[in-house]
């Protein structure tokens, strides 16, 4: 799109900072996409701080941040989001379109619907779909042609790209429960530990990223600001994990109200969640929550219900509630708004 924003380039000093993780097949495979432009790649490795001699060795590996130069430095230079991996060209901003067409979606389920959708109008080398069965989603991805050597990038790219996205339009991680790709596994399949998280199945029947389909349900929480500020480095989404897990707070607000017999202690809801206690903690403090937030949160929000919808004691709502007496009941929802439950319910 023409006016869609250059990326901001991180400081040539940064780009070596942090863990060397990614393969350098994927470097080797933007060199040969130059290679076939007759376009010397120096500059876009110069860029990313990363020799020319690395190229020559197949187990080397590079910072996610390496990775983030190089391609956006060549996507620019070949005017070639696709990085000769597609039969025709996909100029600058046209995953940028891709993610402003999901924006006024629901919910993920339509917003990846439509990004697979509008993938099919840039080209018709693969076609990218969702297929949900027995809770689980999944977002295939099938090859309508021969993509040669740039057959793992194009395919591990794609995945992660849209991956992100859908992370992104949700502000949510969205943890992977198995990826699996159609190619055999390459020398560098270690790497595949960082790429996907999750186990991860080679030689399989089809290329996909499954994870729980309650993600689908997640409303998209971005607007146009939004994306104007994320496209100013677009590409942290396809080579950095996203943290924050939205589900996972509404999993817990549901175990809370639906299953309490699983919600005696943390470590009670922890396992009915298939989590570690420590686990379970973490994500929740990075979605800025608490457990015990979530508890006072549940316990308001069925006693209000009580309140308005019987005229049952306040003994026995305190009761429902989770509270051991009338008092303490009485006292926590005062806290809570400012009303005792009698004046509220006579509101």
């Amino acid at each position: 799109m023409p006016n869609e924003p250059r990326p901001q380039t991180p400081p040539a000093q940064t780009a070596t900072r942090g863990r060397a993780e990614t393969p350098i097949a994927f470097v080797q495979a933007i060199a040969t996409a130059y290679a076939a432009r007759g376009i010397d790649p120096a500059a876009a490795l110069l860029a990313a701080q990363i020799e020319p001699k690395l190229l020559r060795k197949s187990n080397a590996r590079i910072t996610a941040t390496q990775m983030e130069v190089v391609s956006g430095a060549a996507m620019q230079e070949l005017d070639d989001e696709g990085l000769g991996w597609f039969s025709r060209r996909l100029p600058w901003g046209s995953y940028g379109m891709l993610v402003r067409a999901s924006l006024t979606a629901p919910n993920l389920g339509v917003a990846l619907k439509r990004w697979g959708r509008h993938h099919g109008l840039l080209t018709q080398d693969i076609d990218v779909q969702v297929r949900v069965q027995d809770g689980v989603a999944q977002l295939q991805l099938h090859e309508a042609r021969d993509l040669g050597d740039y057959r793992e990038f194009c395919v591990v790219s794609v995945l992660r790209n849209a991956l992100g996205v859908a992370c992104w339009l949700t502000d949510s991680r969205i943890p992977l429960l198995r990826t699996t790709l159609q190619f055999a596994a390459p020398a560098h399949r270690a790497s595949y530990r960082v790429l996907f998280d999750g186990p991860t199945a080679f030689d399989a029947p089809i290329h996909s990223l499954q994870f729980d389909a309650g993600y689908l349900s997640l409303p998209v929480r971005r607007d146009e600001a939004a994306l104007q500020r994320m496209l100013q480095r677009a590409l942290l989404l396809t080579v950095r994990p996203y943290r924050r897990d939205r589900l996972l707070v509404e999993k817990v607000r549901h175990t809370l109200a639906r299953h309490p017999e699983h919600c005696r202690n943390a470590n009670d809801l922890a396992a009915w969640l298939n989590l570690s206690t420590r686990t379970l903690h973490r994500q929740l403090k990075e979605e800025g929550a608490s457990l015990q937030q979530l508890k006072d949160a549940v316990r308001r929000d069925l006693a209000i219900d009580l309140l308005h919808r019987s005229q049952r004691p306040l003994k026995q709502i305190a009761q429902a509630a989770g509270f051991q007496n009338e008092k303490s009941f009485i006292r926590a929802f005062k806290g809570w708004t400012g009303q005792t439950p009698d004046a509220f319910r006579r509101c």
